[in-house]
């Protein structure tokens, strides 16, 4: 075979064999754009992923902050009562705080805070023995059914051992003390009957003694715990506080518990974190609205 013949072969087969290659190439090159672009999506989901993680433990903290908080509020008033009212007070809270947060898109970031109901039926006590008169009333009662009687005047007594020391002394003063004493100027029974008395606010109305301290504990860790949440300037820090007074089924749906809304604006958090506001004045700037 001559060399022209050979080298028309060789040539005819190599264009040939151009498109195939060709092809080839495109249908590579297509694969590899596609690879590229299934791993930048893989990349930006474990981004955004990693970034849920991250605002979804920050809204966790926040969360046992603001049950924190709320325990907090209890604590004040359960201490304010034992100190007014010189009985255990454990019983007036029964139930723990629970918090729950969540991010909205194109609001802001959203807690629900259930503060637990403060219990009232032993502030009956209070209504009834204002100024201890109700249970020195009581005892003088129980002393003139009992008298006579040899045990029951022992149960009377170690009943009496187990009342406020301040209130049995003053009743058995005023018992006991002849009444030109109780009436004279400087004796214990007169100066305790005629000292003016001092009216914490607590004793006028608890149960609102109770929101105001729990709304202002909200109010704290809203500023000062919630610089990692990332509020942006034109969204709301809220928190939605509510009593989880227990409701029966067949209750009216329409309760008497009452939703306490407090929000700030993200631009304001943002100036407060920034020093460029005072607390008085940031805490100024928290709405508080009544549902």
């Amino acid at each position: 075979m001559s060399a022209k013949v050979f080298g028309a072969i060789v040539l005819g087969a190599s264009v040939a064999a151009l498109p195939s290659l060709a092809g080839a190439q495109v249908v590579d090159g297509t694969r590899k754009t596609t690879d590229a672009a299934t791993r930048m999506q893989q990349l930006a989901a474990a981004r955004d992923e990693v970034e849920a993680r991250q605002q979804r433990y920050q809204i966790g903290m926040l969360e046992r902050v603001l049950e924190g908080a709320v325990e907090h509020g209890v604590t004040v008033i359960r201490d304010r009562l034992q100190t007014l009212m010189q009985m255990p007070t454990d019983l007036l809270i029964s139930d723990n705080a629970h918090a729950r947060g969540f991010r909205l898109d194109g609001y802001g970031v959203f807690f629900d805070v259930s503060v637990p109901p403060f219990e009232t039926q032993l502030w009956t006590w209070r209504t009834l023995d204002q100024n201890d008169l109700g249970l020195d009333s009581a005892l003088k009662q129980l002393q003139a059914l009992v008298k006579g009687n040899v045990n029951a005047e022992q149960a009377l007594k170690r009943l009496e051992l187990q009342v406020s020391p301040a209130t049995l002394t003053r009743s058995v003063q005023e018992r006991t003390a002849p009444a030109g004493v109780r009436n004279a100027t400087g004796s214990t029974a007169s100066t305790t009957a005629d000292a003016p008395a001092t009216t914490d606010p607590i004793l006028l109305d608890p149960n609102e003694a109770y929101r105001t301290e729990v709304i202002q504990a909200l109010k704290d860790a809203m500023l000062d715990h919630s610089s990692s949440l990332g509020v942006g300037p034109a969204e709301w820090l809220t928190i939605a506080a509510r009593g989880n007074e227990d409701r029966p089924r067949l209750a009216p749906a329409d309760g008497g518990s009452r939703t306490r809304i407090l929000r700030l604006k993200g631009s304001d958090l943002a100036a407060y974190l920034a020093r460029q506001i005072t607390k008085e004045e940031a805490l100024q700037r928290i709405e508080i609205k009544v549902f």
